[in-house]
């Protein structure tokens, strides 16, 4: 399973229910990598898409506890348990896990690839993705060249959980 995130020096990914910074290549390279596939993401992340609504061309699957909460055009699921048993129904390697931090901290244990867009700045922020540079099961293995947009200096990053 795979895991895409935009972090700042700190590992932080959004303030007060946004994004930290909206880079065009950067939302280029989630359409590119999600498109076709499918997205696991919470309801408050869902809540800031456009019109609250999911993802087009995807299959996406919301986790939420509240057992009411249904979204036309999604598959809901209550629990992580919930979550893995739908999951069998697709290839692993087309599952894209999208956020938030509470959904991200859930499922990292179950991903082995992270696609990370390491942003050269600190943002103020009150979420954050979990560090993988502290994490001994991660390592890199893929980089882009540094890229620019504006003054914002940001790389593409592949990290891989380590075998064995």
């Amino acid at each position: 399973m795979n895991i895409i995130a935009a972090v700042d020096q700190n590992w932080a990914i959004g303030n007060r229910g946004e994004l930290l910074v909206r880079i065009p290549n950067d939302q280029k390279h989630f359409r590119e990598e999600t498109t076709g596939k499918v997205v696991v993401l919470g309801r408050k992340t869902l809540q800031t898409f456009p019109q609250g609504l999911p993802l087009k061309n995807r299959t996406n699957i919301i986790l939420s506890r509240d057992k009411a909460f249904s979204v036309k055009d999604a598959v809901t699921v209550h629990s992580v348990e919930e979550l893995l048993k739908e999951l069998k129904n697709y290839p692993t390697e087309a599952v894209y896990v999208i956020g938030g931090e509470s959904i991200y901290r859930q499922l990292l244990p179950f991903c082995d690839t992270a696609h990370i867009t390491k942003i050269d700045r600190e943002y103020e922020a009150d979420t954050w993705f979990p560090n993988l540079d502290e994490d001994p099961d991660w390592e890199i293995t893929a980089d882009s060249e540094e890229q620019t947009y504006f003054d914002i200096a940001y790389t593409f990053l592949k990290y891989e959980r380590k075998k064995g």
